[in-house]
């Protein structure tokens, strides 16, 4: 092996930045905060005053972050309904370990 290591290949690297850019807004940090230590579901308006900005703010900032499957947001009725996707738990730190060369 060399001394310097080659990193994480190309799909990774673009997988792990566009997760990482999405956590870029302070915002958006926040509602995933609130999402993912909620006991259940929430649903928007809830998430709004809970972050304390407009309902089509949160709403933007939701659909960046459902994009990335960081929560899953589901109709039920007139309300979406908003929960964290668990896999992040795990998947966000290991990510971090493997930019840094952490090994387990």
């Amino acid at each position: 092996m060399n001394a310097i290591e080659t990193g994480i290949g190309g799909a990774r690297a673009i997988e792990f930045a566009a997760w990482f850019r999405c956590l870029s807004d302070p915002t958006r940090v926040r509602i995933l905060s609130v999402v993912a230590r909620a006991a259940g579901p929430l649903t928007v308006g809830e998430i709004v005053d809970a972050v304390g900005r407009s309902q089509s703010t949160v709403s933007k900032h939701l659909h960046v972050l459902a994009e990335e499957r960081f929560v899953f947001c589901e109709p039920d009725g007139i309300r979406t309904l908003v929960t964290a996707n668990q896999s992040c738990m795990t998947a966000l730190p290991d990510a971090a370990s493997e930019i840094m060369g952490v090994s387990e």
